[in-house]
């Protein structure tokens, strides 16, 4: 008998990636294609929708043939980055520009309009989100008011709206399903998390007409099949979800009170709320954590937009190491007199600052001040900025039960791994599979297929690979702590030749 397979795709800000597991959750073969960044202004950061596309196919075919071929490919699930936004021609399927990419700042101006028109209050009420150019309801009206012919074609009925889930499931079914799941939905600023339907007074605010958005399905649910010309058979697609929902699933962070952090081109912090849509004092998100059988789980979440970034533009800027793995080797030699701080805002501040204007800095340097010392520096910057999130969450009387379990590529480093414990004051725990945004689709997508039985199956299927507890100092603790929220407001501050 030929084993149930789930064929689970991730399409992330840096890469596309597709991942074959089995029916017990473990890694058959897995593919992946770089995506390149596109950057036509300061704060603008923009993806080739038809690269996406057709990566995707290829990293999908690729594992299907390395296992063997799609008999016993029973479904796809699809976990993708977030607020991305794609406008597309219904009739040919085609992008009527690039995609507008979450760090994307080019809304800021709109938010600000919005902000100071007194709309924030209402729209937080609504959709859990603070008024940023970060969501997809800006990057929509731009698209819409700048791509010409657009907004005619669209109040016409002949273009259609998606995250990347919704765009890959338009192209996977033919054009036949256009939808989305309400994590993805939460994440547009035009969508009530508590009524769980797009909101007709948010989309009258954006100017975003209803008939280019997608039907909203539950995270794990039936979304039709991919055509047989793609893969050789249809394969039913089985679930959509965020990338970070997709990674708390990961990490079976099912419990109210779990809390994961995930380590990518960004860096997340999501906890799980339960039934409980709470609303934040502090300026972190309410979202859906997902929805099951109808019944919506929700999270807080702080989100940091640059994480992975500061490691890349060492290595592609700085020239400062060939790949990113040698930074914690770099890191640990990063003693000295002196103790820089890399506040890494490249495209701004998220939670708890969401500041669109802030820019990245290194602070403190001195005459011997290092390479590995700034090395180490924009590690512990990114646990830092966990740090001020973590303190976020306690501020909003959210304490997390357990331990941070933590993913994303940046968790492999040890020695960063250790100083998250230690500047958090939290036990740190990293699963054996790391890569638990992908594995979080294809849990939620073998739960809908009947490949495993219930979220305890999942829960018991987590194993630990790294722990790390605790060991600085207060005072110590207090001193880094005191030096970062200096820093932190420096980068906030003027800075002669900021536009």
């Amino acid at each position: 008998m030929t084993t149930r397979r789930i064929l689970a795709i991730d399409q992330g800000t840096t890469s596309t990636r597709a991942v074959m597991f089995d029916d017990k959750a473990h890694v058959l073969a897995t593919a992946q294609v770089p995506l390149k960044q596109i950057y036509p202004r300061d704060g603008w950061v923009e993806h080739d929708p038809e690269e996406i596309w057709q990566a995707t196919l290829k990293v999908c075919r690729d594992v299907i043939a390395a296992t063997g071929g799609i008999a016993g490919v029973v479904a796809i699930g699809i976990t993708n980055q977030r607020e991305t936004s794609v406008i597309w021609d219904r009739a040919t399927g085609k992008a009527i520009s690039n995609a507008i990419v979450w760090q994307d700042r080019r809304g800021a101006g709109m938010c600000e309009t919005l902000r100071t028109a007194g709309e924030e209050p209402r729209l937080q009420a609504k959709t859990g989100l603070l008024l940023d150019s970060y969501f997809s309801a800006t990057k929509i009206s731009w698209l819409l008011e700048n791509v010409p012919n657009a907004r005619t074609a669209a109040d016409q009925g002949a273009l259609a709206f998606g995250t990347i889930d919704t765009f890959l499931l338009w192209q996977l079914t033919g054009g036949k399903v256009h939808a989305t799941d309400a994590t993805n939905a939460s994440r547009t600023m035009l969508f009530n998390i508590h009524d769980s339907a797009w909101d007709p007074d948010l989309l009258a605010l954006f100017n975003v007409p209803a008939a280019i958005l997608p039907s909203v399905k539950d995270t794990s649910d039936d979304f039709g099949a991919s055509l047989a010309e793609h893969f050789g058979a249809p394969i039913p697609i089985k679930a959509l979800v965020g990338d970070q929902q997709a990674a708390l699933v990961g990490q079976a962070g099912f419990r109210e009170g779990t809390i994961k952090s995930t380590y990518g081109t960004g860096c997340f912090v999501l906890i799980n709320t339960g039934a409980k849509a709470l609303a934040s004092k502090n300026r972190l998100l309410t979202t859906i954590a997902y929805r099951l059988g109808g019944v919506t789980t929700y999270a807080l979440e702080g989100s940091v937009f640059n994480a992975g970034t500061a490691v890349q533009w060492l290595r592609d800027q700085l020239k400062l190491f060939g790949a990113a793995s040698e930074s914690e080797a770099m890191a640990k030699l990063g003693t000295g007199t002196s103790r820089p701080f890399f506040v890494p805002a490249f495209t701004g501040m998220g939670a708890p600052y969401w500041d669109a204007d802030a820019r990245g800095a290194i602070l403190g340097l001195t005459r011997d001040t290092s390479a590995a010392q700034i090395v180490r520096a924009a590690l512990e910057g990114v646990c830092l900025q966990t740090q001020d999130l973590l303190a976020t969450f306690r501020a909003d009387g959210v304490v997390a039960k357990g331990t941070l379990r933590v993913d994303g590529g940046m968790s492999a480093n040890d020695w960063m791994m250790q100083f998250l414990a230690d500047i958090s004051g939290l036990v740190v725990e990293r699963p054996r599979n790391r890569e638990t945004t992908v594995l979080g689709a294809a849990f939620l997508a073998g739960l809908n297929a009947g490949i495993f039985s219930s979220i305890g199956e999942v829960e018991s299927a987590w194993q630990c690979d790294f722990r790390a507890e605790p060991h600085m100092g207060e005072a110590e603790r207090a001193n880094i702590l005191s030096g970062w929220a200096d820093a932190v407001r420096r980068v906030r501050g003027p800075i002669p030749g900021n536009p």
